[in-house]
């Protein structure tokens, strides 16, 4: 019998296969048509998006949503290019990707061919890694190699190019290449001294306060957190990302933290002693202005990449190492701590500052509130603008993995496509898209894959027919002088899902909220419900020429 003989192509496939890979979102083009030959043989599933961005961000919430890594696919040039801006969102919000990009020809490489790019050039800066695979003998450790970085230490995207030639190449397995991997060794446990330094530290507090930021989920450290904050009786705040990092109906939880954040969780941060800081890069929108953030406090910095640690703010202690290890060395040391008065002191700041988002008719924080009563424990997902930080203070999550959002790129349009991803990895739990309609039209297309799939997501659309974000600035800074950010009343999202198969349901009184977000949850299949808001309202607490802690005192 002669050796066996591989493709390229058929090559890549195996690798995906033995890395456990169940489903890939992508768009094909004459530069991957090898691979989906291929892949129709394979198990893996594909989901073919309508746009390249839209298969990013499948892939992004997908991997927000199960821990997995997800897998996107895109042809050669603007295939590729398309690609990049969920590249560069899941790389601010160290969420795990594989982008798999089909490339020209080798011996083309730098002509400008056909739908020539250089997208490993062009994603160096917005990938963990990325690779220009010039054998087909290097692609079994390639994707092994890929894998590894994207889901170990701070995860994030890793692309891989593969020319067409590349994938067509006859090779037999027993050439395949495994190099050693050469100076690639996260720090995973904690260093015992600054641990202990961080408990001495937490014992001699009199005001602490716990900052959850997205690693904490990322780490699967949650519950770690939640008998850390009950056993030293710490209050917790939370970051955007870290929304989902602790129980927001718990006692100990005080909400979002920073520049949209509630007025106790930034006066907690103002008037702390010490701060343990969880999995958080100390980004602007949850600090303000630095030079007046946290200025009584210690902080203990915890977080597995040491580029973050003191990279915003200034660390007391940094411990480097994975939130979930190093919260479990830390439960197991802290004594059990009282600080009755402190939690008082921020209960009564709560009470004397409650969001005030208009709570009738139909408001964004009026239909979250209804939206709680009629279904139980879902992913939700939002898109970027007023919208997303109404939900971020208005729909409390108690479960893990269970809020999806863009927020260092802030990317609009990554909702939809979100959502749908998050669906695919979470088949049995509901998953709800919280959208703004400047965002929804940036990628609505994608209801039609989801249609197509029989992937049963609910969109609600805000629609204020307006930026609304933008509106709220232009209302703070610009004199009411609201340049380029109405759109018109043209567009029905009711009517548009329906054109695309999905349900469609309209909300334009509050009678309506109840009975159509039932409707929609019951369908059974992809359905959008256009709710035309009435008076739009500005998130609140909107800080406007104030740092945060003059707005606290």
């Amino acid at each position: 019998m002669g050796k066996v003989k591989l493709s390229g192509a058929k090559a890549l496939i195996r690798a995906l296969e033995s890395q456990g890979v169940e489903v890939i979102f992508g768009y094909p083009g004459g530069a991957t048509l090898p691979i989906y030959d291929e892949l129709a043989k394979s198990s893996i599933r594909h989901i073919l998006a309508r746009h390249e961005q839209g298969a990013a961000h499948m892939a992004d919430g997908y991997a927000r949503a199960t821990g997995k890594t997800g897998v996107c696919m895109a042809t050669s040039g603007p295939g590729a290019t398309n690609l990049v801006t969920g590249l560069a969102n899941a790389y601010m919000d160290s969420s795990p990707l594989i982008a798999i990009t089909g490339q020209v020809p080798r011996p083309m490489i730098g002509n400008d061919a056909f739908q020539e790019v250089d997208i490993t050039g062009i994603t160096i800066p917005i990938t963990k890694h990325n690779y220009l695979l010039q054998e087909a003998s290097e692609i079994p450790h390639t994707v092994q190699e890929a894998f590894y970085l994207a889901s170990t230490g701070r995860r994030g995207p890793v692309l891989l190019d593969i020319p067409r030639d590349v994938q067509q190449e006859i090779f037999s397995p027993h050439q395949a290449k495994y190099p050693p991997l050469e100076g690639y060794r996260p720090t995973v446990e904690g260093h015992p001294g600054q641990i202990k330094r961080a408990v001495s530290l937490l014992k001699a507090a009199e005001k602490p306060v716990i900052i959850a930021g997205g690693g904490v989920s990322l780490s699967a450290g949650r519950d770690q957190l939640v008998k850390l904050a009950e056993k030293a009786d710490m209050p917790v705040v939370h970051t955007l990302m870290g929304k989902a990092s602790y129980p927001n109906t718990h006692p100990l939880c005080l909400g979002l933290m920073g520049y949209h954040g509630r007025v106790e969780s930034n006066y907690a941060i103002s008037h702390a002693d010490v701060i343990l800081a969880l999995g958080t890069r100390f980004g602007d929108r949850s600090t303000g202005p630095i030079n007046t953030f946290a200025k009584q406090a210690k902080i203990i910095h915890i977080d597995i990449d040491p580029a973050e640690i003191s990279k915003n703010v200034p660390s007391y202690l940094p411990i480097v190492g994975d939130a979930s290890q190093i919260l479990e060395q830390l439960v197991g040391l802290v004594s059990a701590e009282k600080h009755t008065g402190w939690i008082a002191e921020l209960r009564q700041i709560a009470a004397q500052h409650p969001l005030r988002g208009k709570a009738t008719g139909v408001s964004i924080p009026n239909i979250l509130r209804i939206l709680q009563t009629v279904v139980e424990d879902p992913i939700i997902v939002t898109d970027v603008g007023r919208h997303q930080i109404f939900t971020a203070h208005y729909f409390p999550v108690d479960s893990s993995r269970s809020f999806i959002t863009s927020g260092g790129l802030g990317t609009m349009g990554f909702g939809v496509p979100a959502a749908i991803g998050a669906r695919v990895g979470q088949p049995e739990r509901t998953v709800v898209d919280i959208a703004g309609d400047g965002s929804f039209m940036m990628t609505c297309q994608e209801i039609a894959s989801a249609v197509t799939e029989e992937i049963p997501v609910v969109v609600l659309v805000m629609n204020d027919y307006c930026l609304g974000m933008i509106k709220q600035l232009q209302d703070a800074f610009y004199g009411k002088r609201y340049e380029a950010c109405r759109f018109g009343r043209n567009v029905d999202f009711a009517r548009l899902a329906e054109s695309m198969g999905a349900a469609g349901f309209k909300v334009t009184r509050e009678s309506e909220i109840a009975p159509n977000l039932k409707k929609a949850l019951a369908a059974g299949r992809t359905a959008v419900v256009d709710c035309v808001l009435e008076e739009p309202s500005n998130v609140y607490p909107m800080v406007t020429g104030l740092t945060l802690m003059e707005y606290v005192e």
